[in-house]
């Protein structure tokens, strides 16, 4: 009897698989233990392993690049020979879905289709119209049919026809990838975005003027249009999905507050003769921020629609940036971590991120994050709510500006941060408060030492 092995649930969100790696090839003997794919998930690639009930001759395995949507069919192991025609073809009706070109082009041909048996239909009922009428319509109907019928004559689609004439082409000089070879919209699209089927393009220009533009052209500044189509992982999906229900779902508003980071600087100076890891700035912003919440719970909460979870824990989000998009890995219980402990931590955190190993784990449950894109520059900004959390921490670098100290313009290190916040949780009152309480830690460094 055929083994059905359906694509897992590997994340809380996930929605698909896409198997990146397959390592096995139909008619191979499966047992249990072995590691059938990696599948790319929204948050990390893994393996998929089978077990007792899947051992046998491996009759069916999708492809490597494929992508399965959970509960889907990944593979299917049985006895040598064995029929799964069935299976596959219930799994492909139930997950089936239409493209949407394909759909456009579907209702087009329809709706042209329609309004041709209408007009037949009005010309049968009209018999007060003149022979000659009559006769100029069916010459116009028999021109239009020669690019729709005959084995000798060009196929086209009403939408691919509408399109060509809109677009001055000639359908005589696109090639159809239809049935039979027909003309379909994407080929006319294809033919608009090459130019290679303009209507009398290869003709030579008709007049001295015509020639002297030729002439022109040829001189003008060349060069080649060119684009690259990147194929959207699973973790670029997730991504954009994910921040759109935040953005839009989520009523934002924005904090934004300078603090002055000359004692913090010089006492990071001090902390990293002593500690036996490198304490960096994203470190301090971390503890100082975990140490806020403690007194600002409200923060550190979530909307749950019916109700406001707030987080009696402290587990904050550190945002890092990897060639395939955005990880948050999580610092547990941050506010009780030394600060000797959170920068290892934190480096090795994002280790992992930037080579691909971190675990689930290490990506669930934070309750803040913070993303600092202070060393690549940037000012100040404005980040995105990571749900299920209600606010984010956005961090500018430090830069020196004049400021008023003890009744003098000095210069001062000064760092900009903004906090973004979900209002449906966080009022501005509250998350003022809170940035007052993370900026007395940043400002007066060795209360987060004490």
């Amino acid at each position: 009897m055929a083994n059905v092995i359906k694509m897992p649930l590997l994340s809380d969100t996930m929605e698909e698989g896409v198997l990146a790696d397959v390592f096995f090839k139909k008619g191979d003997t499966i047992s249990s233990g072995d590691i059938l794919a990696e599948v790319e998930t929204d948050k990390a690639t893994m393996e998929v392993e089978a077990y007792d009930e899947h051992e046998g001759t491996l009759l069916y395995i999708a492809s490597s690049g494929d992508a399965v949507p959970v509960g889907g069919i990944m593979a299917i192991t049985g006895e040598e020979g064995e029929d799964i025609e069935a299976i596959l073809a219930e799994a492909k009706e139930g997950g089936g879905k239409n493209d949407d070109s394909d759909k456009e082009e579907s209702d087009e041909d329809k709706d042209a289709d329609e309004l041709d048996e209408k007009d037949s239909d009005d010309g049968d009922s009209n018999n007060e119209k003149s022979g000659a009428e009559k006769s100029d319509k069916q010459d116009s109907k028999d021109k239009s049919d020669s690019t729709s019928s005959g084995d000798d004559r060009l196929k086209a689609s009403p939408l691919a026809k509408r399109m060509a004439e809109e677009n001055d082409l000639d359908l005589n000089k696109i090639v159809g990838s239809g049935d039979n070879g027909r003309i379909v919209k994407r080929d006319v699209e294809d033919a608009i975005e090459s130019g290679n089927a303009k209507k009398g393009a290869d003709k030579a220009p008709a007049t001295a003027s015509a020639a002297a533009a030729s002439s022109f052209i040829s001189v003008a500044a060349t060069g080649e249009e060119a684009t690259e189509e990147i194929k959207v992982t699973q973790m670029r999906k997730t991504i954009a999905k994910r921040l759109a229900e935040s953005k839009f779902g989520a009523p934002h508003f924005y904090l934004t507050m300078e603090i002055n980071m000359d004692k913090t600087m010089m006492a990071r100076k001090e902390m990293n003769e002593l500690s036996p890891s490198k304490i960096s700035f994203n470190d301090l912003v971390m503890k100082a921020s975990a140490m806020a919440l403690r007194q600002h719970p409200d923060v550190n909460s979530s909307w749950q629609g019916d109700k406001i979870v707030i987080n009696k824990h402290i587990h904050v989000g550190m945002a890092v940036a990897i060639d395939t998009g955005l990880v948050v890995p999580v610092l547990r219980f941050a506010d009780n971590m030394p600060l000797s402990q959170m920068a290892a931590t934190s480096k090795e955190l994002a280790g992992k991120a930037r080579s691909g190993e971190l675990t689930m784990d290490e990506m669930q449950g934070g309750t803040f994050a913070v993303s600092n894109l202070g060393s690549m520059g940037i000012e100040d900004f404005t980040a995105i709510i990571n749900p299920p959390n209600a606010a984010i921490l956005a961090v500018g670098g430090i830069n020196k500006r004049m400021r008023e100290v003890d009744g003098e313009m000095k210069p001062s290190n000064v760092m900009k941060v903004t906090l973004s916040c979900d209002h449906r949780v966080v009022d501005g009152a509250v998350g003022s408060a809170f940035l007052n309480t993370f900026k007395k830690y940043l400002q007066n460094p060795t209360l987060m030492v004490v």
